[in-house]
């Protein structure tokens, strides 16, 4: 074999190398991509669960405020009212990101590039964390809507004194879950306690794949 043979030998076998990598690159990609819509779509039945509930929730309740502040404000407790009105205000917001977060996972497009899956990927993160942020912040009125009056007027300075530590304390549960329910603290077990199942695990297999998938590509770009 002469030189110029070995040489279009050695082209032929790097161009049919080069086709095979560019092909199993492409592979990886489109498994990836459809373990990650399978995922997704895992995630959906749950939300769709809690969005129903959180609808119905919102539209029983509201309405039933609006009728006793309409008909039975001076009748009905203050306490009642407002820590009603409360939870269901932050009720409400919890709705309208689940409903983005629909169209989060329905406007993925996975022919889109892989920084562009992981983008959003990303705000599907951080709206799920804010959901469970908003919705602790309910803590504190879940121990004031039974209050009334007569607790402050003629009640037990015991019983008094132990219904406000209980608000406080949940009061600072609260506020310390709303400023931790951070991304950076999903090794901590409480973290992991309060985010399992459907609504976070698909979410954060997904984030492994898309995250192994580009540091595939990069090391392959390195290496070309």
């Amino acid at each position: 074999m002469n030189e110029n043979e070995l040489k279009l030998l050695w082209q032929t076998t790097n161009a049919k190398l080069e086709s095979s990598l560019v092909i199993n690159r492409k592979n990886a990609e489109e498994i990836t991509k459809i373990k990650i819509h399978h995922f997704l779509s895992s995630m959906k039945p749950i939300k769709l669960f809690t969005l129903i509930v959180g609808i119905t929730w919102v539209s029983l309740i509201g309405s039933l405020l609006v009728n006793l502040f309409i008909y039975a404000y001076d009748k009905i407790s203050l306490f009642f009212l407002y820590s009603a009105l409360i939870q269901v205000l932050l009720t409400a917001i919890a709705v309208a990101m689940y409903i983005h977060q629909f169209h989060l996972i329905n406007k993925l497009d996975f022919s889109e590039s892989v920084l562009k899956i992981q983008e959003n990927l990303s705000q599907l993160k951080i709206s799920t964390l804010n959901i469970a942020r908003v919705l602790f912040l309910q803590l504190p009125v879940w121990t004031t809507f039974y209050l009334s009056k007569k607790l402050f007027e003629n009640g037990n300075f015991v019983l008094l004194a132990l219904q406000i530590l209980i608000t406080f304390a949940f009061i600072i549960i609260a506020g310390w879950l709303f400023w931790n329910i951070k991304y950076e603290n999903r090794n901590k077990k409480w973290f992991q306690l309060i985010f399992r199942g459907k609504e976070w695990e698909p979410l954060l297999q997904a984030m492994d794949l898309i995250n192994d998938l580009e540091k595939f590509q990069n090391k392959e770009n390195e290496n070309n």
